[in-house]
């Protein structure tokens, strides 16, 4: 949009029915929104998620996000809990053949993006929760520091949900600045990760393309064939390599592949130019693929994204940042609700930049303290997922979809924790969440009474390696 002063228009008010009055109300359907919904309703409040497509899984079915990041770091799961048992159902769900290859697996999963969808369905409604798809909230309604109610639109018309309790899970802190909360968008020149728009092709060869890897040395994700390819103008400059590819059957494979630069993801426009440059940068990806790659001769496209991934939008401003010293100290806090062992994962900005990328040491991860899910002024909502209080850096890391389950789950018991208690978030005791998540599955680190994990992590095979 131009800096030129819009033009406006004064909307008659309305009389709004209230449609809706669950004691919970999730807003957005991604991971952090089916943890929370889940646990929010298996903990005994009522609660209705809403969402704004007519499915769940947010990145990971509506942009085809091609797999899960890892689950552990390195040496055991620090992802558990509810986000540990989705990807497992999902494995059991999508066929013997699917199980048999991944059932040892817990990094770089790929999705079954169709079964995925079946599983977050059922898991949410045999949680007790409901759901009210093809709905979006639009409105805030505050009464001082409080949320009093949502306007909601879809095509029953508009209407008010009026809860206890509100989980902004939205991935763009979209019920947050609404209701006012401060955010940070990007880095300090405005600067945003680009987007991928992702896809699925059929009739590729998986036999055929690890044959070529094996016997030419060349790096799965294929580093030369992209430069070469760059070189030679068949692919745009940016990323030199494939993101990965994630086999979900020895014929079906996902693609993260490439970027579009310059993408607000809180902007219709920007997301409407990114699709049209993404669905077009995709028919170039697959004349490459299909020129240069042994095993993918004879693809076709099946699936492009329903809109393209967004890596970053907003942080809120919480009751604590979580900031780089924090992650590279490894810090653990008092009011940890979980732990993060991904690496800072931050991509070029521009098709000259280069890409941020800071490991932690095998075995080893840093606490996510309640705190930063709390957005200044507001006691009644709580933010879990990629918009988290943190600095850019950290979102890096945390932003993938195996944190957001953690930080969902969390939103989510205390949600019913505050609703029980007829109190805000702030007023949850802490030590109980703690205990309720421990109890529940989830890993807080090394403490008393934490359920372990003894299972080993797979090692070898990679499906698909890391930037995601």
């Amino acid at each position: 949009m131009s800096n030129q002063a819009i033009r406006t228009i004064t909307v008659p008010s309305q009389q709004l029915p209230v449609r809706h009055t669950p004691g919970v109300v999730v807003v957005g359907g991604g991971a952090s929104g089916v943890a929370a919904a889940i646990a929010a309703a298996r903990n005994g409040a009522e609660t209705l998620l809403i969402e704004q497509r007519g499915y769940l899984g947010g990145m990971g079915t509506a942009a085809l996000v091609p797999a899960f990041c890892p689950y552990t770091d390195g040496e055991k799961p620090v992802i558990r809990g509810i986000g540990l048992e989705l990807l497992e159902k999902m494995k059991l769900a999508a066929g013997d053949r699917f199980l048999n290859r991944y059932k040892d697996r817990l990094d770089w999963v790929p999705i079954d993006v169709e079964t995925l969808k079946r599983v977050y369905d059922e898991a949410v409604l045999d949680s007790g929760a409901k759901l009210l798809f093809h709905t979006v909230a639009d409105q805030v309604l505050l009464d001082g520091d409080r949320i009093d109610g949502l306007v909601i639109s879809n095509k029953s018309g508009r209407s008010v949900v009026q809860a206890k309790l509100y989980i902004d899970a939205t991935g763009d802190a979209d019920l947050a600045a609404l209701a006012g909360v401060p955010f940070q968008l990007g880095g300090e020149q405005g600067e945003l990760q680009p987007g991928t728009m992702c896809f699925v092709v059929t009739g590729a060869d998986k036999d055929r393309f690890d044959r070529f890897i094996r016997e030419t040395g060349q790096h799965p994700q294929l580093e030369e064939l992209v430069t070469a390819a760059q070189r030679d103008g068949e692919l745009p400059e940016g990323r030199k390599r494939i993101s990965g590819i994630a086999w979900i059957t020895d014929s079906v494979a996902g693609f993260n592949f490439g970027h579009i630069f310059d993408i607000d993801g809180t902007k219709a426009e920007d997301l409407t130019r990114a699709a049209v440059e993404g669905r077009r940068l995709i028919d170039t990806q697959i004349r490459f693929l299909r020129r240069r790659v042994p095993g993918f001769e004879n693809i076709h496209l099946v699936h492009s994204g329903d809109q393209i991934g967004i890596r970053e939008t907003r942080r809120i401003q919480g009751d604590y940042t979580l900031v780089v010293e924090d992650f590279l100290s490894m810090r653990t806090f008092e009011d940890d609700i979980a732990r993060n062992s991904y690496f800072i994962d931050i991509h070029l900005a521009n098709a000259g930049s280069t890409m941020t990328i800071k490991h932690l040491p095998k075995g080893q991860s840093h606490g996510v303290p309640y705190r930063c899910m709390l957005p200044k002024g507001k006691s009644n909502l709580i933010v879990a997922g990629r918009s988290v209080s943190s600095d850019r850096p950290v979102q890096g890391s945390l932003r993938v979809m195996p944190n957001c389950f953690a930080m969902g789950q969390a939103a989510g018991v205390a949600a019913s924790m505050a609703g029980a208690a007829g109190v805000g978030f702030r007023e949850v005791p802490v030590r109980e969440l703690q205990r309720k998540l421990i109890e529940q599955g989830a890993w807080l680190g090394e403490r008393p009474g934490q359920a372990g994990i003894v299972r080993p992590v797979a090692a070898g095979a990679v499906a698909y390696e890391e930037e995601a």
